[in-house]
């Protein structure tokens, strides 16, 4: 996501996305009293909250009142109307919140205690014994307690066992806590293995409490009670149909009669279970001209089957034509990547332009500056531009078909079978520009999503359907249903609607047709709850909502097994990988098979297509055990099938793993942190996934920082290169997030680049940039903005150090410097860093080599001029001509002198050493005699004791000297100079 909403989201207390706007709860009498222990600074309080399915009160909230006989207690008595419960956060007034973490408090209703970020249901300073009720998921033969009432101490270690009968999987005790409301524990199996919640112990309140894989749930009900059971099984589903295009088939059916219960169907070809609570299927890549049996049963919430409906088809007589494309191959360090937004760099073709419904809203309108503009004929237009400045791959944001109401970037995924139509045009298709980019030598990265869809599913395998009424109020939103039309989004309504009034119309326009999703009655299987229910809420416009109006993660409008369904509530938990991470983002349950198959399938069409490796999108927010399990290994398959196993592995996954901190591990969570995805396993866990990702989390978390694996793949041995040991690596490499959030200058992402870089499988192969589509460094909102004598240090170490360099679109001119990056509908794209580039390279330009232009033209030519465009060149051709620089290992042994160091790479026929001092001199001891010729300047030293010293002082030069070898001679000066290499 790399999105720039990511943890502020949870802290903000975000809106949702469509028309949701702060609400008064409606009157009932349903209530909530809280009573809320303050931090000692703090001399007023205020409560900002949101009922269950309204919205949040207006910043910052309403006041509290000072608890009497209670100090530094404050209390609230609450009306919450139909809720029940609500989501909580305070302040001070002055800017200072309580958040519960970025989490906020989740509360029920009657009384609620907070103190010290634990909920509990006691009145404060009451002298009742207090006592609570703890269940604890556990994998171990015997748990044991130890805890400690606040202001009291704790037991004897290792503690109380927990004995009290509960149910399979966990275990139970009740603690008596005398008058104390809070207090701390920890979880050990009597044998030194502990659980203290990452050092920091769980803090916990009184009643009944579940602690599960480091989440805590106040006020909850028993894990342990089952529910009644129905014996009574549901009607059969009738008028089954079964049709196939080529190898696909889509089943159809109408619903049971009786659907009371019914919480989905069960599909099964042969004996073969395909998915479970779903309302339609698409099965796809069938062998061909064969005949195919399927059934459906209707499934209810007690486990329930009725008979089965069956329909038989026959497959196609020849499947699709294959993707013709294939991958350039090579080792993929000798590249350097150029990152785009391709709906936001070139225009190639303006049919294809759509503004969305936040056109005007966003200011995008006033600019004539659509969100989608930018595509692939654009792209393929300037291919040369992107070779002329030397670049060889280029990593382009997702193309899948997307729904959204602002999805310009493509990580609102649709269908994740089909190319998004925004971004094709005639002649212009992904395969065109695939094939395109490859006959210039230039390599397509593409941007891959496998956590989450949109807010509406995924097309295939699970999409929602909504709750919406086209009375008058909202007829202008709700499109009429039409028998065969689904969604397209270059078919936006035009706003001119007769039938609607002027401001309908305004708001109508630019909507693409969305009948497919909506049903004023409840459909068969749905488990929202109160479908169809007013809320007792308005909209900003002041229209009425209504329950299940819209797709949430807790409405429970997905199917569990395929979707999850709940928030996150701790960036470095486990939930982090198993919940939402934003309201327009539905989590996939990428641990249920099916869901690993559609995925699977639809990017085994991308490889298929040829395109040279994969960026993963919020990979940290999937089990690395699944990722080792299940879809690593799955495209190493497909890409063995079709390239041979040599040449498969030159395939580049590299995924962001977002770890916004300036230490070597997340805040000491390892499952959190990039370099623990570049390594496989060490376990044996359980066959399920879901077992199996939260055992993953626990053993590793146990482990800890300092028992995380080592590796020496990036690191010469003294002036000698060695072979790497890739046994132990997974598969993904990584963005280097460190050297990212420290690149506020070259020499601090340098130095805290080196310290993470022994526990990462290879940190050659890390993927380095300065910013991004998300942020700058040290998560910045804005672009890069420090000047250009800071910009061409920042490159000249990228294009020398380890790691590939990468560069996002435009920052070789400065572009939008110091501007937002992002900003959503709320502010025009112009005056973003997600700006529309076009305008910069309007012209023709031809390269005729990477790095160098044989002719430009118009506006491209003045921005090829540029002087950090020339030392970007000059950059991109040393780099490829020095192996070291590309694949090189490295080490600082011997070498004084700040962002100085030594590469060297001996393999496969090249043995190519170098020596690099960045904006500074150095002195390089103990190193090979011979003869060293500079790449900048053409300057000879022969070494003959050993040592070698360069005198260097100008922010952004460069000396590289490299070794004249019998494999590989130096390449002597390299370009011309330029205003920093020189």
């Amino acid at each position: 996501m790399s999105r720039t909403l990511r943890r502020v989201l949870a802290a903000l207390c975000a809106i949702p996305l469509l028309l949701m706007s702060d609400l008064p709860a409606a009157h009932a009498a349903t209530t909530v009293t809280v009573y809320y222990q303050a931090p000692t600074s703090w001399s007023a309080v205020n409560i900002h909250y949101a009922p269950t399915g309204g919205s949040w009160t207006t910043a910052p909230g309403v006041a509290m009142s000072a608890y009497t006989g209670c100090a530094g207690w404050y209390s609230k008595e609450l009306d919450l109307g139909s809720a029940p419960g609500m989501q909580v956060v305070f302040n001070n007034g002055s800017g200072t919140w309580d958040n519960n973490s970025g989490a906020n408090y989740g509360v029920g209703t009657g009384t609620v205690t907070i103190s010290g970020g634990a909920v509990s249901s006691s009145v404060p300073c009451s002298t009742a014994s207090n006592s609570a009720t703890v269940y604890y998921k556990t994998p171990w033969t015997t748990t044991y307690l130890h805890y400690a009432p606040t202001g009291g101490s704790w037991t004897t270690t290792p503690g109380v066992v927990m004995n009290e009968e509960a149910c399979t999987g966990w275990v139970r005790k009740t603690v008596s806590l005398g008058t104390a409301t809070t207090w701390a524990a920890t979880f050990n199996n009597g044998s030194g293995t502990w659980d203290n919640n990452s050092s920091r112990n769980y803090t916990l309140g009184i009643g009944t409490i579940t602690v599960s894989g480091g989440v805590v749930t106040a006020n909850a009900t028993s894990p342990c009670v089952a529910a009644p059971v129905d014996t009574t099984a549901p009607s059969a589903p009738t008028g089954l149909t079964a049709t196939a295009a080529g190898t696909t088939v889509t089943l159809g059916w109408t619903a049971s009669t009786d659907n009371v219960g019914v919480i989905g169907y069960r599909i099964t070809r042969g004996s073969t279970v395909l998915s479970s609570d779903t309302t339609g299927y698409t099965d796809r890549g069938l062998a061909a001209n064969t005949r195919y049996t399927y059934q459906v049963q209707a499934l209810d919430a007690a486990g329930n089957l009725s008979t089965a409906a069956a329909a038989s088809v026959t497959t196609g007589a020849a499947a699709p034509a294959p993707a013709g494309g294939e991958m350039l191959g090579g080792d993929p360090r000798k590249d350097s990547i150029y990152f785009i937004l391709t709906a936001r760099f070139n225009d190639g073709d303006a049919s294809n332009n759509r503004g969305g419904s936040q056109h005007t809203k966003s200011g995008n309108a006033a600019n004539d500056d659509p969100m989608f503009r930018g595509d692939f004929k654009g792209l393929v237009d300037k291919l040369d531009y992107i070779k002329g400045l030397g670049f060889s791959a280029i990593w382009i944001t997702p193309v899948v078909l997307n729904r959204s109401d602002y999805d310009f970037h493509g990580y609102h995924g649709y269908d994740f079978y089909e190319v998004d139509p925004r971004l094709e045009s005639n002649g212009a298709s992904y395969q065109n520009l695939i094939d395109a980019a490859h006959a210039k030598g230039l390599k397509i990265y593409q941007d891959i999503v496998l956590n989450h869809t949109s807010r509406w599913g995924a097309n295939g395998l699970y999409t929602t359907t909504t709750y919406g009424v086209r009375d008058d109020e909202w007829k202008w939103y709700y499109q009429q249903k039409v028998v065969g039309k689904t969604y397209n989004p270059l078919d936006e309504h035009a706003g001119n609607d007769p039938a609607l009034t002027t401001a309908q119309n305004a708001l109508a326009k630019g909507r693409p047709y969305n009948g497919d999703l909506w049903s004023s009655t409840a459909p068969a299987g749905n488990t929202c709850p109160n479908f169809g229910t007013a809320t007792g809420g308005r909209s900003a416009e002041g229209y009425k909502l209504y329950n299940c109006q819209w797709p949430s993660a807790t409405a429970k409008m997905f199917p569990s097994n395929l979707f999850h369904q709940c928030w996150i509530g701790n960036w470095e938990g486990e939930d982090a990988r198993s919940c939402w991470l934003h309201e327009d983002l539905a989590d996939l349950n990428t641990e249920n098979a099916v869901v690993q198959d559609y995925l699977i399938g639809a990017y085994k069409k991308y490889i298929d297509m040829g395109v040279d490796g994969f960026r993963i999108d919020t990979a940290v927010h999937i089990p690395r055990v699944t990722w080792n399990r299940r879809f690593l290994p799955a495209f190493q398959e497909i890409l063995t099938r079709k390239y041979g196993a040599t040449k498969a592995k030159d395939f580049y996954i590299f995924g962001e793993v977002a770890a916004f901190v300036n230490d070597k591990w997340n805040r000491g969570s390892v499952n959190h942190s990039a370099q623990f995805f570049t390594w496989k396993e060490r376990a044996t866990y359980s066959s399920d996934d879901v077992a199996a990702a939260l055992e993953q989390f626990n053993y590793e978390n146990n482990l800890g920082t300092g028992n995380q694996p080592t590796s020496t793949n990036a690191f010469l041995q003294g002036n000698n290169y060695h072979a790497p040991d890739y046994s132990k690596f997974s598969g993904m490499n990584i963005i280097d997030m460190r050297m990212h959030m420290n690149f506020g200058d070259a020499n601090n992402a340098y130095h805290n680049g080196k310290d993470s870089d022994d526990s990462v499988n290879d940190a050659t192969y890390n993927v380095v940039y300065v910013d991004s589509h998300d942020y700058g460094p040290n998560k910045s909102s804005v672009r890069y903005a420090e000047g250009t004598d800071a910009w061409a240090e920042n490159m000249t170490l990228m294009w020398t150090f380890r790691g590939i360099p990468t560069l996002y679109y435009g920052s070789e001119i400065e572009f939008k410097a110091g501007q937002r990056i992002d900003c959503g509908p709320t502010c025009p794209l112009e005056t973003t860093g997600r700006a529309y580039y076009g305008n910069q390279i309007a012209g023709s330009v031809t390269a005729s080599d990477f790095g160098v232009v044989s002719s430009a033209s118009g506006q491209v030519a003045t921005t090829l001029s540029k002087p950090l465009v020339k030392h970007l060149q000059r950059l991109n051709q040393i780099r490829r001509a020095v192996p070291a620089l590309q694949m090189g290992q490295y080490s600082t042994e011997g070498v004084s002198g700040n962002m100085a160091y030594k590469r060297r790479y001996t393999a496969n026929g090249v043995d190519s050493f170098a020596l690099i001092a960045v904006s500074n001199g150095a002195t390089f001891s103990g190193i090979p005699n011979g003869t060293y010729v500079d790449a900048v300047t053409g300057d000879t030293k022969t070494v003959t004791g050993g040592s070698l010293t360069v005198s260097l002082n100008a922010k952004g030069n460069l000396r590289v000297y490299v070794l004249s070898t019998s494999a590989t001679p130096a390449p002597g000066k390299i370009g011309s100079a330029t205003t920093y290499l020189k």
